[in-house]
Formats: structure tokens, sequence, C-alpha cells
């Protein structure tokens, strides 16, 4: 069995477009007849750019390949131009190509692909959401709403949530780490404490930021929201600053979780060796695919570390974080994305029942892509798949992030 054709579908969902802008879509097959489908996470560079990747990767490591030599293709892919480190966009392009050849090997075997890396492991998923609208709330107002968040907490925790995510201390801005506007610290307050108020002990806060504070900002930031107990506080300072979010670990009584702007074991083991997070969050369409990650939950747990996948994409990439979370001991939880179109693109074959993912038993990722679907939706500009702030933190009329969909797209 060998790797012969390649197809790439860049689908956008339908505004408010929650998962980004576009998805990009990997179609693998053999030239025994078995099709694969993969996810590429990637985002510095835009689509038309994409392809040329993903294409690149695939005909000089994979093409012609057996699928079942992962190993071998991720040498090639990571070592290409006498690199041997972490690419963000290379890597990007190999973990969806990476993804689909598992897929095609479950389906060649007639096994899911946890069975395929370890086993079932779990039977059940935790799974947490991000606070997205309800139909009742302004899109533009809710992002620095603390009582329509805590409106959307309530909600989840009814459908059967147990942790929920949200990340009121913007900007992300190019500029770098800045130091919180006090105001930022007082809306990222009031946002943990009607949120707390309003489900109790009954679900985890899990507190996003995206890595735009200085060192100084992120500790003082963070001990604001200490009495909150949230979860966990996602990487606070940029991701590359690893000695720094040391510091933050160390001077914060909430976890730190990062991941998913990381990108294989070097990144991903440079975090547990420095004690810089114990939440590690891989984008699977991202960081060098199943294998690559289920080689960082091993060594998360030599660290006492816990896995908790990422996911700002896609439902496919969402099935393979599932096929991963089902095999490892170290699962903490998996996040999730429920709209229609999350929904409808793979038929409704994964979904979340109170709070909760259970594992697919058919072949491979255990999907059912809908081809027409994706191709009926193409994504047709040029934007990256989330655009960076340019302007600072605005320390006079407050700042605020539009969940990475803004309101006037779409």
């Amino acid at each position: 069995m060998k790797l012969r054709d390649l197809d790439i579908i860049v689908t956008a969902p339908p505004a408010p477009g929650w998962g980004g802008r576009y998805w990009i879509l990997i179609k693998l097959t053999t030239d025994t007849g078995i099709t694969g489908w993969g996810e590429c996470y990637a985002s510095s560079v835009g689509p038309t750019a994409m392809r040329a990747v993903i294409n690149d990767v695939f005909d000089r490591h994979m093409r012609d390949e057996n699928p079942e030599n992962i190993e071998l293709m991720f040498r090639r892919a990571y070592s290409s131009g006498f690199t041997q480190r972490p690419d963000l966009t290379v890597m990007g392009a190999f973990s969806g190509l990476e993804i689909a050849c598992w897929d095609i090997l479950g389906k060649d075997r007639g096994r899911p692909v946890h069975a395929l890396i370890g086993g079932r492991m779990n039977d059940r998923i935790r799974a947490y959401t991000y606070l997205y609208p309800l139909p009742q709330h302004n899109l533009n107002d809710f992002w620095t709403s603390p009582d329509q968040a805590a409106e959307t907490a309530a909600e989840m925790v009814r459908q059967g949530y147990t942790a929920v995510k949200f990340d009121p201390a913007g900007p992300y801005t190019m500029r770098g780490g800045h130091m919180p506007a006090m105001n930022d610290i007082s809306q990222s307050v009031a946002f943990c404490r009607v949120i707390r108020e309003a489900v109790g002990d009954k679900a985890d806060l899990l507190f996003g930021t995206h890595g735009q504070f200085t060192t100084a900002g992120a500790i003082r930031l963070g001990q604001a929201l200490e009495p909150y107990a949230p979860l966990w506080f996602e990487e606070p300072v940029p991701p590359d600053n690893v000695s720094e979010m040391a510091r933050v670990a160390s001077s914060v009584r909430i976890p730190v979780a990062t991941g998913e702007r990381l990108t294989t074991k070097a990144e991903f083991g440079a975090v547990l060796q420095s004690g810089a997070a114990s939440i590690l969050q891989p984008a699977l369409g991202r960081a060098g695919g199943i294998w690559e990650m289920k080689k960082v939950a091993a060594m998360a747990e030599a660290y006492n570390a816990q896995m908790a996948p990422h996911l700002y994409a896609g439902p496919v990439e969402w099935a393979a974080n599932i096929q991963l979370a089902a095999s490892i001991p170290n699962i903490l939880m998996a996040e999730t994305i429920e709209t229609p179109f999350h929904a409808a693109l793979i038929k409704d074959a994964i979904t979340v029942q109170d709070g909760f993912v259970t594992p697919p038993t058919a072949p491979g990722l255990g999907i059912d892509v809908d081809e027409d679907l994706a191709r009926a939706h193409p994504y047709r500009g040029d934007d990256l798949h989330l655009q960076m702030q340019e302007d600072p933190c605005d320390y006079v009329n407050g700042n605020a992030f539009q969940g990475g969909a803004p309101a006037t797209e779409g």
C-alpha cells in the first residue's frame, strides 16, 4: 500500500465562524483505493501559500511511501532543509497529512486509530467548551459582558459540561508581552466572579490568554484571579519564552496550561523540563500529528503532567484529538466546538453527550466526512486563520477580544 493522491479542501464555516475563518482539510488516497482524512491547523501563512507547502511536504517526503512508515516520514519532514528543528508551517502541513495516514491505516485494518496506538484506555473523554454567545446575546457586546458570559456558562453546565473557558483579558497584539491595564484586570476578575457564582462547584473555570503579557503582568493578573480557583491559566506569556512562563507558574497558585502554538516533542519537552506548565494543550493539526503527540503524552506522564488537546479548527482535527485522548492515561479533557456545521461535516459521527465524548469504534478516525458539504463552502479570501492585532493595549478606553471571529466579518 502506497500513498498516491492528495487533495486539499479549504472550507469556510458559516459566520460568525467559530473555529476560525477556514479549515484546511486533507484527503489522501492510496494505490489500493483507501481514502484518509486529516486537517492542518496552520495559521502563519495564508491558505494559498499553505496549499503549496502541503503539496511540497507530500511530494517531497510522503508520495509513494507506505502510510505505515509515519516515523520515517516525520523524520524526513522534521529534518528537511538541514534543519532538524521545529518549523511551525512545515509541521502544520505534515500534521494534517499524518492524521490522514492514521485514518487510512485504521480503515485498512478495520480498527479505530486508538486501537493502533495503545488501545482504548478511556471509554469517555471529558469535554470542555469555550463560552460563545447564546442566540439572545449581542455579538459585539458579549466579549466584555460578564453577565452574558455567566448566562452561557450556566447553560453549558445545564447541558452537562463540567469546564468552561473564557478569555476577557485582551488584547492579543503583535507587539508582544504587555502589562495588563487595570481595567483589563478588573474585567477579568468580574468575569471569574460572576461565572463562578453562576456555576458554583459544578464546573471548572478555564482562564484563557494567548501569551499577551509580560512576566510581571501575567503574575499580577494571575494573582488577582486566584480567589476564584481557575483550573488553569492558559499561556500567560509568549510561548517561546519557556523560562519566563516557568516564573509565572511558580508565582501563581493556578496551574499553567500551554501548547496550542507549540510543535513537536522538542518544544513540549522544554516546557516540561522547565516546569513552565503542568497541562499541555497540543493542536494535533499543528503539533506534529497523532504519533508525535502520543510521545509527548508519555513524556508528560514522566513529569506528572496532563494533556488537554486544543481545538480552534474543524471536526477532523477534533476526531484526531479524541483518538489520542482515548489511548492515553493522563488525559484531563479535550476542547470541543459544537456548531451545526461542525456536526454536519462529519455527519454527527462524534458528539458531546452530557459533557463527555465517547470515542468512536468505527475504523480510522471514526468519522464520515461530507465532502460535498466541504466543497460547497469554499474559502475564497487569503486572510490568515486568525489575525493578530497591531494596535497596542488601550489603557484609556479598554480592550476587547471577539472570540476569534470578529462580528464585522461574514
